[in-house]
């Protein structure tokens, strides 16, 4: 389900304001190493079969030392195919995130209080807890 005007709004203005008042845990959230590669993922599931087979190996002929290293290999052919190992450069804004601020530049503060959207949503949350 698409959103709506008003809800897209508000997650660009809530990126916006994520930018400019946290760049810090932006850009440590967004420096990745990339996505997994194919190569990876097909020697980490041949790792890991191998461990399955050391495994039952274990299993066969009744030793749990080989049966844990089963374990261990298959373990470790999870974890190298998911490993990040893409080419990415440096740090850059998540997919679909822009570096800077959409449609041009900063709206003016709308409401009662203007602020920012977490100052507007704050106050909201204090009106509604007032009612009650």
């Amino acid at each position: 389900m698409p959103l709506s005007e008003q809800e897209q709004r508000l997650l660009e203005e809530m990126e916006r304001s994520l930018y400019q008042n946290d760049s810090d845990f932006v850009a440590r959230v967004t420096r990745r190493q990339g996505r997994p590669t194919y190569t990876a993922i097909t020697i980490g599931v041949l790792i890991g079969l191998v461990g399955v087979g050391v495994i039952v190996l274990g299993l066969v002929i009744k030793q749990p030392l080989i049966g844990v290293l089963g374990f261990v290999v298959m373990l470790a052919g999870v974890l190298f195919a998911l490993r990040p190992g893409g080419r990415t450069p440096t740090a850059r804004p998540a997919r679909g995130a822009s570096a800077r601020p959409a449609r041009g530049g900063p709206r003016p503060a709308r409401g009662s209080g203007g602020g920012s959207f977490i100052d507007r949503m704050n106050e909201r949350w204090d009106k509604r807890n007032q009612q009650d």
